[in-house]
């Protein structure tokens, strides 16, 4: 269904090749994984198999790539789409309409489906992917994960013929992450052509036909699964494990320690303006350390870090850092927050000015010289030195998430709360994120980690805070309910 014959395509401008020599096929009825570290080609063998490259993007490409036994050069991208449905790692970036249910009828509408047709299919899709109670829900008031579940549930209603997706369960749940991979496996059995980029692995173990790893642009290594379990394989490419274990329900709960730091709020209840209630007089602490918020997609753990932070008001509650109450007005001063679209909090010309100017505010630093040193010092924390220059936007999604987590450490926070930081990232650069949040909560610190990546929880986090599924509305405290799962 999509073949690849001696590839190798450069981008405008490009100094070198991003892929070169590629030779790939994908079946009827196959699921085909491409992994890899960060930059390694990935993303650039998904623009040639949907035609964005060189259609879009432009640039320069020889060989040749085969869909449906057709050469891609000769059709347009709209042609190509129709045949090959694509869901991007953000999936805010092909979104088209504000809500839910004309989001998904988009494409339909575009291709000339009946009214009917087009309402039996996405609602199919929509119950499929557990997402029927948000179909009138604004597309931007989505949690991540829910706004993920949309793009898949959009490009399943179409009935593709072959399927591309790019870190498909990089803000799933990992309830949502196994019945994304029973929906593959019934795609697979109906024929259907699957191509997978993911920096997760172990969610695909026994159901991926073939595995591929990138490295600088070129295949390094072509075969079945259980090749990820050669320890050596995956250092060697800096990958992530094949296997990872489920540790929510096995860490203990957060308990203060007389005297040690911590955050801590009473009473705290909060609603949207449409009424929706997500907490009714909770209340919780979080210790210094590394706790994860751990609860299924949609519950209000970003809810939460928006009201930890003061980015949102709380309807009702109180407030403290080490026991000292603080106004909702000056909510945390000395917290720090990561998004998990970065593109939210970069602003400045190059990365190494987005790390300055955190450390600037921060109020800690009273030369430029120290500034630059420390930012430096960050910079190379975190992998980014040699791309100190370059603009904020033209970074990769794991570079760019990389530079929001340095940003946040610039601020010297009391409380960092991270959401979802891993999502996008590969082996060697997760690590380097953990070995980082150890250090800061060894400094006293309390970091809030929203996450589902089971593999980063089961690294670094030793206590969980748990929201039950209906967001704590028949309880007095999140901490120690696991009714959740």
């Amino acid at each position: 269904m999509i073949s690849l014959e001696n590839v190798s395509y450069t981008y405008p401008f490009g100094l070198k090749p991003a892929v070169k020599n590629i030779n790939l096929n994908v079946k009827a009825g196959e699921i085909v994984l491409c992994t890899g570290a960060s930059g390694c080609g990935k993303s650039t063998l998904i623009r040639l198999i949907n035609g964005l490259c060189p259609h879009y993007y432009m640039g320069s490409l020889s060989g040749s790539v085969f869909i449906g036994g057709e050469d891609s050069a000769d059709k347009t991208v709209a042609e190509i789409s129709s045949l090959v449905g694509t869901l991007f790692q953000d999936p805010e970036q092909q979104f088209f309409a504000l809500n839910v249910e004309d989001e998904m009828a988009f494409a339909l509408e575009w291709k000339g489906f009946a009214r009917e047709e087009i309402r039996e299919k996405i609602y199919k899709s929509a119950e499929q992917f557990g997402i029927t109670d948000i179909m009138q829900s604004s597309v931007y008031k989505l949690s991540e994960g829910q706004k993920q579940k949309v793009g898949l549930g959009s490009v399943f209603a179409q009935s593709p013929k072959a399927i591309i997706l790019d870190e498909p369960t990089a803000n799933l749940d990992p309830e949502a992450t196994s019945e994304l991979a029973l929906k593959l496996v019934e795609l697979k059995n109906s024929g259907i052509a699957v191509f997978i980029a993911d920096h997760r692995l172990y969610w695909l173990k026994g159901i991926a036909d073939k595995i591929i790893v990138m490295d600088e642009g070129e295949i390094a290594f072509e075969g079945r699964f259980d090749a990820l379990e050669n320890g050596d394989l995956c250092e060697r490419h800096g990958l992530r494990s094949p296997v990872v274990a489920d540790g929510r329900n096995t860490m203990k709960d957060c308990r203060l320690t007389d005297g040690a730091p911590s955050v801590s709020a009473s009473g705290v209840s909060f609603s949207w303006p449409s009424g929706k209630r997500i907490f009714d007089n909770v209340s919780f602490d979080i210790p210094a350390g590394i706790t994860a918020l751990v609860g299924k997609n949609g519950v209000g753990k970003t809810t939460l870090a928006r009201l930890l932070t003061g980015l949102t008001k709380t309807d009702s509650g109180k407030f403290f850092i080490n026991g000292r109450e603080v106004g909702k007005d000056t909510l945390f001063a000395g917290a720090a927050l990561v998004l998990q679209n970065a593109d939210h909090q970069l602003y400045m010309k190059t990365a190494a000015q987005e790390v300055e100017t955190c450390l600037h505010l921060s109020g800690k630093f009273q030369s430029k010289k120290a500034v630059s040193e420390e930012a430096a010092g960050l910079l190379k924390l975190f992998a980014l030195e040699k791309l100190a220059g370059r603009h904020p936007q033209s970074l990769s999604g794991g570079e760019k998430q990389r530079l929001v987590i340095a940003c946040a450490f610039a601020k010297k926070p009391k409380i960092l709360i991270l959401d979802e930081p891993t999502s996008g990232l590969d082996g060697a650069n997760m690590k380097r994120i953990a070995s980082a949040l150890n250090t800061l909560a060894g400094q006293g610190v309390s970091v809030l980690l929203i996450t589902h990546d089971l593999e980063l929880m089961d690294m670094v986090c030793a206590q969980a805070l748990r929201i039950p599924l209906k967001a704590g509305i028949d309880r007095n405290k999140l901490q120690g309910d696991k009714s959740g799962y």
